[in-house]
């Protein structure tokens, strides 16, 4: 298909914007909804990085869809910006572990449309933590492995990350992240998602879904067979445990 120069011009501005900032305001959103040939070319730009381009609310994002885009950041970066020095990869799957479960708290299944919940305190979000690695250790070393290998997650590694948590300080009302237990654990997280603008704090020790948090499980957490994966391993414990119930 061929676009005018004009075109091609103002979709490339439109590109510069998210590829520097990550998002872009009302006008660049109302930009790219109105005009479908620049819709299309900044489309085929940041598909071209291995990005996808969203809306949410009021803001127009590029987000990276897979590890190799140049956008996507480095676990590397991760562990520097947000864990404690000295993490290594079982902190960083245990991080990612605890992101999916928050989303999970927000709807009741993974084919849920819209969330079925306004927002989350980090108690209830550290208990459903806590239930899905007693899950998880209800499994058998050899499905572990199975699906370490096919998640590139290392499950056993991820339990003995959370259970080695000193509890001590989890009646402690406010979480400085400075403390090694699973409450300021859950609260870095939290901090990432905020960071990542995936999560946003409400006051009273609420933290919610962010617009674009919501269109990107709409859009694609729960499209991807690995992410339905991953979803329903974690949760494949408690529906096995409801079947032997209705049996």
């Amino acid at each position: 298909m061929m676009y005018e120069e004009t075109k091609i011009l103002e979709a490339f501005q439109l590109y510069t914007v998210l590829a520097r900032d990550g998002y872009g305001g009302r006008e660049e959103r109302n930009t790219y909804q109105v005009d479908d040939n620049i819709r299309s070319l900044v489309d085929s730009f940041a598909a071209h990085v291995e990005c996808a381009v969203l809306t949410a609310g009021e803001r127009i994002y590029m987000i990276p869809k897979a590890s190799l885009s140049p956008f996507h950041m480095k676990n590397d970066d991760i562990k520097r910006r947000y864990l404690k020095a000295g993490a290594t990869n079982a902190d960083l799957y245990l991080m990612y572990v605890c992101v999916i479960i928050f989303f999970g708290l927000f709807y009741d299944s993974y084919q849920t449309p819209e969330p079925t919940r306004d927002f989350v305190r980090p108690d209830l979000w550290t208990d459903a933590v806590q239930e899905r690695i007693q899950g998880l250790r209800g499994h058998n070393e050899e499905m572990l492995k199975t699906y370490e290998s096919d998640f590139a997650y290392n499950w056993r590694n991820v339990i003995e990350k959370w259970e080695d948590m000193n509890d001590v300080k989890e009646g402690v009302k406010q979480q400085s992240g400075n403390t090694i237990s699973r409450l300021s654990f859950i609260d870095t997280v939290r901090r990432f998602l905020i960071d990542q603008e995936l999560a946003e704090d409400i006051g009273n020790d609420e933290t919610a879904l962010t617009e674009k948090a919501k269109t990107i499980v709409q859009r694609f957490f729960r499209e991807e067979e690995y992410n339905r994966g991953i979803l329903s391993f974690l949760y494949q414990w408690e529906r096995e445990d409801n079947d032997a119930i209705d049996q």
